[in-house]
């Protein structure tokens, strides 16, 4: 939910709009900061009434790219980027150049939120009896039972030695 309902914002942004008072006093007025005062203004003189309304957006990396093209080539602000390309946040332009200027471009690509799905296991389909597949699973099937038989034997042989030297001590 929005900090600020969106008939507060435009009947703060028109108030100061229409001459009546200061930035300051009608940010007063309304109990908020001069900042976010200023950035609805901005968003109301670039996209009317629909730049008040507050969204939930995921951008794709074209779009981060152009806003960010945008701030070089003109020189512009955050606040007049978020402005002209309707984002509801200055800062999350400042985001987006940060994670630019430390890890690269690829770092504006969407990332997979939340935890990674419990993948299932992919039964293999069984091959048929008698190929050579088959032939070659039972091989090792089998030598992987006598290698596990043989460590079995020579853990027990080892097991009813050692009480006999202990005794023998």
């Amino acid at each position: 939910m929005a900090k600020y309902s969106f008939e507060l914002k435009l009947e703060a942004v028109l108030d100061y709009l229409n001459g009546k008072e200061s930035i300051r006093a009608v940010a007063r007025r309304f109990n908020v900061s001069k900042t976010p005062l200023e950035t609805w203004i901005a968003q109301y003189r670039e996209n009317g009434e629909n730049g008040l309304i507050s969204s939930y957006t995921n951008y794709d990396i074209h779009f981060k790219m152009d806003v960010l093209n945008y701030m070089s080539e003109l020189g512009a602000s955050f606040k007049q980027a978020a402005a002209v390309y309707n984002i509801s946040s200055p800062s999350t332009i400042l985001q987006w150049q940060r994670q630019v200027e430390e890890s690269g471009v690829d770092a504006l690509l969407p990332k997979k939120k939340g935890r990674p799905s419990m993948k299932k296991e992919t039964k293999k389909s069984l091959p048929v009896e008698g190929s050579m597949e088959a032939l070659q699973a039972e091989n090792e099937r089998l030598r992987m039972e006598n290698a596990y038989l043989k460590k079995l034997q020579a853990l027990i042989q080892e097991k009813e030695k050692s009480p006999n030297k202990k005794r023998q001590k």
